[in-house]
């Protein structure tokens, strides 16, 4: 048997290596109880065999056309959601996506066999089992880029739950306005005085990480400092790492720092306050969203909030809308939630 076939098969492809007629097939494709029992089992399992060994998925259009629609939606995450860590973070997209899924009639699918290879869990297996579903929804803050020129090159119908960089053709997407939200925090900041910036993260990878430096660069120019993201290990590591990052801003006397991650913006808190530096009076710290990991504080964090139930809840509406044809816009950015807060003041001196 030949390798997997990325490029786009037909059932003809598949009758062809299965050696077997397109009907049979189609036949198998159904699931017909009435046709398969006269299919041998032999027959049956040879088809099955190929699909499984080329990720043969069903043509979406044609299902649609014989009215094949089994009303489920499909929910594939790249992390684990729960229980774990990140699992309050993901918790609000679920949410919202149950509650659009539940009002338009769909049962959801959550897609749990995938093996995990090179570290990282993949869509696209010998046992995968897309074509359960009318379409899916993709949760995770790197998705490969690989699965998602294959998921578009077969045209099974998805939306990415977050902006995703073109993948040999346009990504549909429901993702947040990072770019809009971290300018608007960071011309806030200027406006009050401040003039020495810094950026607290990777800036680059994930999308979202990409699109808050962009926000941010607009605003405070290119010479603005940029600075790493803390180490996620050991909780000791990141008290380390948060007095490095402090002694760094300190360092270039930074007046105000604009962190990615929201419980690197609690570390840095908790590192200045250990050394009796005033937040925000010496160094105000704002947060670019919310808290990926577990980082419990009452601490009320100038910046803004992540739109997480209102961008599953637009996913599964825009997911609905491409299987019924009806919806040309296929990305859609929903404006972040800005948060006042009390860790951004005007610099001393202003």
């Amino acid at each position: 048997m030949p390798d997997k076939v990325t490029s786009r098969l037909t059932q003809r492809d598949i009758a062809r290596l299965a050696k077997v007629s397109q009907t049979t097939v189609s036949l198998v494709l159904n699931n017909r109880s009435d046709a398969t029992a006269r299919i041998p089992a032999e027959t049956r399992n040879r088809v099955l065999k190929v699909i499984r060994e080329t990720g043969y998925q069903a043509d979406p259009l044609a299902r649609r056309m014989t009215q094949q629609r089994n009303q489920i939606l499909g929910v594939f995450t790249y992390e684990s959601v729960f229980p774990s860590a990140s699992g309050d973070f993901y918790h609000p997209f679920l949410a919202g996506i149950e509650d659009c899924a539940e009002r338009l009639g769909w049962d959801l699918l959550l897609f749990t066999s995938a093996p995990v290879t090179e570290g990282r869990r993949r869509i696209f297996h010998e046992n995968n089992r897309l074509r359960i579903a009318d379409g899916c929804l993709l949760l995770g803050r790197q998705i490969p880029t690989e699965e998602l020129a294959r998921l578009i090159t077969e045209e099974y119908p998805f939306v990415s739950v977050g902006r995703r960089d073109d993948a040999g053709g346009p990504v549909p997407y429901v993702g947040a306005d990072y770019v809009a939200a971290t300018r608007t925090v960071v011309e806030r900041a200027q406006s009050i005085g401040h003039r020495r910036l810094a950026f607290a993260g990777p800036g680059s990878g994930a999308e979202s990480s990409a699109d808050r430096f962009q926000g941010f660069q607009q605003a405070a120019g290119r010479r603005a400092l940029q600075v790493p993201a803390l180490a996620r290990s050991t909780s000791g590591a990141a008290t380390q790492a948060a007095g490095e990052l402090l002694d760094v801003l300190l360092d270039r006397d930074i007046t105000a720092v604009f962190v990615e991650e929201r419980a690197d913006a609690i570390a840095v808190v908790e590192a200045a306050s250990a050394r009796g530096i005033d937040v925000p009076g010496e160094l105000s710290v704002i947060a670019l969203g919310d808290a990926t990991r577990p980082a419990p504080s009452d601490l009320d964090f100038t910046g803004f909030h992540v739109p997480r139930r209102a961008m599953g809840l637009r996913a599964v509406e825009l997911l609905e809308a491409i299987l019924s044809g009806t919806r040309t816009d296929r990305q859609v950015l929903l404006p972040c939630e800005l948060t006042d807060g009390i860790t951004l003041t005007p610099p001393r001196g202003a």
